[in-house]
C-alpha cells in the first residue's frame, strides 16, 4: 500500500522530499525503496537539452 501510494504521488508531480516527509522517513534513500516507477514515465521524461536543441533551431 505504502509503494502504491508513494508512487501515484511521485507520477502526480510531487517533490520525492514531500513524499519522504508523509511516509515518516529520515533517509531519502529508505524513500526510494518504495518508489516504482512507471517505464512509460520513464520514457517520456524530456531532457533539458533537448529543448535548449529546439529553441536553436526556431530561430
Amino acid at each position: 500500500m505504502r509503494h502504491s501510494f508513494a508512487t501515484h504521488l511521485l507520477e502526480k508531480g510531487v517533490a520525492i522530499h514531500f513524499i519522504q516527509d508523509l511516509l515518516g522517513h529520515f533517509s531519502i534513500k529508505t524513500t526510494a525503496r518504495y518508489l516504482h516507477v512507471t517505464k512509460e514515465k520513464l520514457v517520456n521524461i524530456l531532457s533539458p537539452l533537448d529543448d535548449l536543441w529546439k529553441d536553436q533551431r526556431e530561430i
